[in-house]
């Protein structure tokens, strides 16, 4: 009898010494949580409400690496207000694929780090919202690519802020532009910087259109590299500069300069061509009116369209001409296979 009272005080001793070591505080927070439930179980009374499933996975992220993900919480925590907050939430929402809400928080970071305040930001997102897409690794990329460019600081503000597409182009495409600048166009180191500043949006033009447009005023126009810069020559499209310059050539008020650069009138200044509006331009540097300029826009537009036509069609000329003599070749090939065989 002493015997099994002694074994049963030994037992309760056991369990109660089993129970509190399970229930005691532990000494990190992050430790995980979820065996010692189970143990838990097989101490409790049948009285005790188990742990369900909502309960077990609600518990998980106490050992889980936390993840930091956008919400109007973390919004309004890096200065945004409530309406610019529920403005970037909802966009976020919105857009298409999970990348967007995958790397948000982190294209924001880095907009941030740039220097840029909430309300440039979220009018940077609203011009391009194809930010929210990018990786914040790329992002740093380009950036730094940027800056070794010459872009320093304010002017780097500037561009983004006025052309953030910037940043969505990748770091190979802009070098390729740059080399394009430097080799072809010989432009130099501080005059590709320039271009960039004042004419962001040069990287994603096509390389064949920047190069005709730079011989075009070169050759035709007679204008160096340095007065190109100046009147921020790729802030235009080629129509607008063909359509201005042709104007005042058939009206006489421009020559294309001869081998050595002269001319026998004194040809207006590119900068006064391209960076004036309409009426400024008619009435100080062509002297012509409304009427004339659109009457010469349409006949210049029926022009492009024929030259278009004949250029597509020797195109598919010249494509006919290639298929015919791969046909030749494919028929005598097997003509004079034939001959061999009857050999």
């Amino acid at each position: 009898m002493g015997t099994r009272i002694a074994a049963c005080q030994v037992l309760q001793w056991t369990v109660r010494s089993a129970t509190s070591s399970v229930f005691s505080p532990l000494p990190f927070a992050r430790c995980p949580l979820q065996p010692l439930c189970s143990r838990c179980r097989l101490f409790c009374s049948s009285s005790s409400t188990p742990l369900s499933s909502a309960d077990s996975h609600k518990a998980a992220p106490v050992w889980r690496k936390p993840v930091a993900e956008l919400s109007l919480h973390t919004l309004a925590e890096m200065g945004f207000t409530d309406t610019q907050a529920e403005h970037i939430y909802d966009s976020v929402s919105k857009a298409s694929g999970k990348a967007a809400a995958k790397h948000a928080l982190s294209c924001l970071t880095a907009l941030f780090a740039l220097g840029l305040n909430p309300s440039s930001v979220l009018k940077l997102l609203e011009k391009c919202p194809e930010l929210y897409s990018v990786m914040e690794s790329q992002l740093q990329q380009r950036i730094c690519n940027l800056r070794k460019l010459g872009l320093v600081e304010g002017s780097l503000q500037r561009v983004v802020a006025h052309y953030p597409q910037i940043l969505t182009v990748p770091v190979k495409t802009i070098k390729s532009v740059v080399l394009f600048l430097r080799e072809k166009c010989l432009f130099t180191v501080q005059q590709v910087t320039d271009i960039l500043r004042e004419s962001p949006t040069v990287v994603q033009e096509d390389l064949g259109q920047l190069e005709y447009k730079f011989q075009y005023v070169y050759f035709r126009m007679g204008i160096k590299q340095a007065e190109m810069v100046k009147s921020r020559l790729f802030h235009f499209t080629l129509g607008e500069l063909c359509c201005r310059h042709s104007f005042l050539e058939r009206r006489g008020l421009y020559q294309t300069p001869d081998k050595k650069g002269q001319t026998a009138i004194i040809n207006p200044k590119l900068d006064s061509i391209l960076n004036s509006d309409q009426d400024t331009f008619l009435t100080h540097v062509a002297n012509a009116s409304v009427e004339e300029y659109d009457v010469f826009q349409r006949l210049m537009a029926r022009e492009w369209q024929q030259q278009e036509k004949q250029h597509g069609n020797i195109e598919a000329d010249s494509d006919d001409d290639e298929e015919e003599e791969e046909d030749e070749e494919e028929t005598g090939g097997k003509s004079a296979y034939r001959k061999r065989r009857k050999k």
